[in-house]
């Protein structure tokens, strides 16, 4: 076991896939000389010199269509968006080129290409540079959309999809860079698209991923205290999503949560909870829960950032109301 930060563990996936294949290279903008907006490609320029490492534009559509056009030809490009927020001037090369190429040329021509996004607040980004739009990505079919929360997830999700024949959409969460855990290089916490139970419970079900499966791991040590038990899942892989996993935590525990950072409107937490009601119905004792996102614009401000996502404090206070009734504060 190594101890190490996820930024680290990203960036320890990138120089074993490109010592190990050659074809994997890294384009994007401050990916070289200035080793990535969040110091994840930092030194790599160095290793592997200006062919393998390529400095891009600001050119969002042409970094995505330049590596859609390299995967089809038999490279492996991973290439960076520094924020999720612009992923929309890459739509038409995601979505028309990437995700469906393999259908359409009747698997003669694959993508197999990894695009890391940077997504999630808690930096006062503001507006621009703070949201969560993975549900964007989940709503193509063709592309693969993984969000590791971990530190070992960070390696080896990285890896996996590095292998992967089809085109992944690996969205990291920007606050998660720093924090620190164990990475074994050899034990992944799961195989590619399938869930893990962070925490056994019997009470309630919390399904959840990236960032929030902390806050949601928070939530259940404060509910613990007050006699309730709370199972935490994390999908780590939204497509492919392992469901078994969180259906079946949910036939023990009777009620479930779903919790992201998306916004409530038409986000993976809706995704989540038609499944979960459509398969749980006749073992569910409460309606299923989302605990998502405000419906707004992310605000520069600190104090109202932190209020605009969900917090353990929310989810656990949510959570006494779900299995106890007991009214939250915001209620009062």
């Amino acid at each position: 076991m190594i101890e190490t930060t996820y930024r680290d563990a990203l960036r320890q996936a990138l120089i074993d896939a490109m010592n190990e294949d050659p074809s994997v290279f890294l384009m994007g903008e401050e990916v070289g000389r200035y080793g990535g907006a969040y110091g994840v490609t930092k030194g790599l320029l160095d290793m592997f010199g200006e062919h393998r490492v390529v400095d891009t534009p600001i050119a969002e559509a042409g970094i995505v269509g330049a590596a859609v056009g390299a995967a089809m030809t038999g490279s492996r490009p991973v290439a960076e968006l520094m924020y999720i927020d612009f992923a929309g001037l890459t739509m038409d090369q995601v979505a028309n080129q990437a995700a469906k190429s393999r259908y359409m040329f009747g698997g003669q021509i694959g993508v197999p290409m990894v695009l890391r996004m940077q997504g999630g607040t808690g930096r006062s980004g503001a507006a621009q540079h703070s949201q969560s739009l993975e549900s964007w990505f989940t709503h193509v079919p063709g592309l693969r959309v993984v969000m590791p929360a971990t530190v070992n997830d960070a390696y080896h999700l990285l890896r996996m999809a590095l292998k992967c024949p089809d085109p992944v959409m690996f969205i990291e969460h920007k606050s998660l860079y720093v924090r620190k855990g164990e990475m074994d290089p050899e034990k992944p916490d799961a195989a590619w698209g399938q869930s893990v139970i962070r925490r056994e419970g019997s009470d309630f079900t919390i399904v959840t991923y990236s960032k929030m499966v902390f806050e949601a791991l928070a939530a259940a040590e404060t509910l613990a205290q007050s006699g309730v038990s709370a199972e935490v899942v994390d999908i780590r892989c939204l497509n492919p999503l392992d469901d078994e996993t969180f259906i079946r935590s949910v036939m023990k525990t009777g009620r479930a949560m779903v919790v992201t950072e998306s916004v409530m409107t038409s986000g993976f937490a809706a995704e989540l909870s038609a499944r979960i009601s459509e398969r749980c119905f006749d073992y569910l004792e409460e309606p299923v829960l989302r605990v998502a996102g405000e419906d707004i614009p992310i605000p520069v401000s600190p104090a109202l950032e932190r209020g605009a996502v969900p917090s353990a404090q929310l989810i656990a206070e949510t959570g006494l109301w779900q299995v106890r009734r007991i009214a939250p504060s915001w209620a009062a």
